[in-house]
């Protein structure tokens, strides 16, 4: 009886251990400048097993499943729009420039540009999958001359600037 018991209660522990492994739903968004080129690329990088139960939200009419075309345009869509960025308060329109689905990772590339040459501040607001996780954490580095500066981003969270 006891070995069976205590064969029943590692078993439960060990396949418990996958779930606690990944508590928090996070992701990490790079803000690339270029001053001498002007080019803004941006990069929002998460785990599809983060992404996927947003998709009923985002995607209402595609299958809740990032092998769904739809579901892809349509977290493509949300990023673009739920995304800001501006440098020195003048607003830095992106669009989309590609996205990267490889097995648990999810790239999505937007790009823009900026005539200014002399970057003070860059100031960025997103707001990723409202409702969906009460613990969504994203990370956001803004590169420019090889100077990075971090933000954090949680739900309700306000736009924040950077400075250089």
């Amino acid at each position: 009886m006891f070995k069976r018991t205590f064969l029943t209660a590692a078993l439960i522990a060990a396949l418990a251990t996958p779930a606690m492994a990944h508590r928090g739903h996070a992701g990490l968004t790079v803000i690339e400048i270029d001053p001498a080129g002007g080019a803004v690329s941006v990069t929002h990088r998460f785990a599809a097993h983060d992404v996927e139960p947003a998709l009923p939200s985002i995607a209402p009419e595609a299958q809740p499943s990032l092998d769904d075309p739809r579901a892809v345009a349509d977290l493509e869509a949300h990023l673009g729009a739920r995304f800001r960025v501006s440098i020195d308060g003048t607003d830095v329109p992106v669009t989309h420039a590609g996205t990267d689905l490889a097995a648990d990772n999810i790239r999505v590339d937007f790009a823009g540009e900026t005539t200014d040459r002399d970057i003070q501040a860059v100031t960025v607001d997103l707001d990723f999958f409202p409702g969906v996780h009460d613990d969504q954490e994203q990370q956001v580095n803004v590169r420019v001359d090889g100077v990075t500066r971090t933000v954090v981003f949680r739900p309700g969270s306000e736009a924040q600037t950077v400075t250089f």
